[in-house]
């Protein structure tokens, strides 16, 4: 992230908020659109020199595309000020100059008295005198609501995907030109071609937006930098109810243990399945004790009891061959939370889930929990309560939730597009619980509207959990921390936050064993 950052660090704007914010602060007095846009292209030119010192060394070229609002305003001032650096720069403009928004409009004069403004599409290839350069997409910024169309894709990025260009750097004002500024995705044209700017480095401006971090957003963005251009630190969330945000660390009182017995602390339940099946529910167990859970019981069927014994110590042991002995079992109130799903099979979860829902806990269904249920959804929705959390992949998504995945997988032509923020929230919604969609971009949301989206991207990417089980350690994380009393949204974000922390710690070769035995190094470093 860019060091001139002073914006709330973990928020996630719609276009709409951000509009909503800048037209408080021209309204306000505070700033003019015209100051706002002159901020913003020079934020951009610090940036890009502060991300690429090595610019600031040379005279340097770039070619500016600049489109016909004010995204390509700010391509102007940068043009200009580039210039001023004594760039050799070349823009392209994109549009009629007398349909211009009046900001835009302004500096597209002043530049105009600098240099040419060359036609988009292009009439001639750029001039490739040699040597390399910045490619710099003022096309489209947040307010893009529709794809770019192959006379966009083929006579203007096209060119610019070439060999010639293979060596250029690539920056992108406020977001990549094709690219949902919401959702993530890339809109589609009227013929069902897809195209956006591919960029190194993106600058946006006040917040991160929810496209730069959701779908095809990491992608396409490369780093991305924050920059401060005076709308103040609340604008944007504080008129809005719940503002999306992403997850951070947890609190040090939410993992710390306070004195007390280990009783004081919870008792987690993790059910097996049979023989030759027990590991993923063992990788749950050891989780849910490494996170703090006081106690942790594996409930098995009789024929996986020996290979149970034969791996675990501290995790205690119970013979639960069916649902009568589940519901005995589960009269022990000291139970606190649930976890069924890893390796348990789908017979044994079919059995197993209901009587487990009928027990008021809190709960985490996950894997082969969801699964069972894919050929009736609403009968295991009918049987949730607001304890439960539902952890599942996209795959796992797609059989319970069939329409909001469909909705999913569609090409979106215009913006903003539904989006997994809106799908997961939906399927919150439906099934009147907390919903954990796994994914590089984690979605939490719950059935109040509450969401939070964890993003393993840039600084954050964690490659490494792409290994069996490791899922199966996300769910006894929740699962632990449900026992300890955090609620369920703050469970599954807290748990979200932590897997990926241990994955980066630990590095590559990571397998999911090594996941809870890193996680003490991440708890001391939160409560130094």
């Amino acid at each position: 992230m860019s060091s001139l950052k002073t914006t709330p660090p973990d928020l996630l704007l719609t276009a709409a908020q951000m509009r909503a914010a800048e037209q408080a602060v021209i309204a306000s007095g505070r700033a003019t659109g015209r100051a706002l846009m002159e901020t913003a292209g020079r934020r951009v030119v610090e940036t890009l020199l502060a991300h690429w010192p090595d610019l600031a060394r040379a005279p340097n070229r770039a070619i500016v595309l600049c489109g016909p609002g004010n995204n390509g305003g700010d391509g102007f001032v940068i043009a200009r000020l580039l210039a001023r650096w004594h760039w050799d720069v070349e823009l392209f403009f994109l549009g009629d100059p007398a349909r211009l928004p009046p900001d835009a409009a302004a500096n597209h004069a002043l530049w105009s008295d600098l240099g040419a403004v060359k036609p988009l599409p292009m009439t001639a290839p750029p001039d490739l005198r040699g040597g390399t350069g910045v490619i710099i997409d003022a096309l489209f910024g947040t307010g893009l609501t529709r794809g770019l169309g192959p006379d966009l894709a083929q006579d203007v990025l096209a060119p610019l995907d070439q060999a010639d260009f293979a060596h250029w750097r690539r920056v992108a004002v406020d977001i990549p030109s094709g690219l949902c500024a919401d959702s993530g995705r890339v809109l589609a044209a009227a013929d069902g071609s897809a195209t956006a700017f591919r960029a190194d480095l993106t600058v946006t401006f006040h917040a991160a937006k929810r496209g730069h971090v959701l779908g095809a957003g990491p992608d396409l963005c490369g780093a991305l930098a924050v920059a401060d251009i005076g709308l103040g630190a609340g604008a944007g969330a504080s008129d809005t109810p719940d503002p999306l945000r992403l997850v951070g660390p947890p609190a040090p009182g939410a993992i710390l243990k306070p004195p007390g017995h280990k009783y004081d602390h919870g008792h987690a339940l993790v059910f097996s399945g049979g023989q030759g099946q027990s590991g993923a529910a063992r990788l749950a167990a050891r989780a849910a004790l490494r996170i703090g859970a006081g106690l942790v019981t594996l409930a098995a069927p009789p024929e996986a009891m020996a290979e149970c014994a034969a791996q675990l110590t501290a995790i205690m042991l119970r013979d639960i061959p069916d649902a009568a002995a589940c519901a005995e079992l589960l009269a022990d109130r000291r139970l606190n939370a649930l976890c069924l799903g890893p390796g348990l099979g789908l017979d044994r979860a079919r059995a197993l889930v209901p009587v487990a829902l009928a027990a008021p806990r809190a709960l985490v269904l996950d894997a082969d929990a969801l699964t069972a249920f894919a050929d009736d959804p609403p009968a295991l929705f009918a049987r949730l309560h607001p304890g439960v959390i539902l952890t599942p992949h996209d795959g796992e998504f797609a059989r319970l939730f069939p329409d909001l995945a469909a909705h999913l997988a569609d090409r979106p032509t215009h913006g903003p597009a539904f989006g997994r923020v809106e799908a997961a929230l939906a399927a919150a919604a439906r099934a009147g619980c907390t919903l954990l969609l796994k994914g590089r971009d984690t979605i939490i949301a719950d059935h109040t509207g509450r969401c939070a989206v964890h993003a393993a991207t840039g600084d954050r990417a964690a490659p490494w959990l792409a290994t069996a089980g490791a899922g199966d350690v996300l769910a006894g994380f929740i699962t632990g921390l449900l026992a300890r009393g955090l609620d369920p949204f703050q469970a599954a974000a807290a748990a979200a936050w932590l897997h990926v922390e241990t994955a980066r710690h630990f590095g590559p070769g990571l397998i999911a064993e090594d996941l809870p035995e890193t996680l003490p190094a991440i708890l001391r470093k939160l409560v130094e």
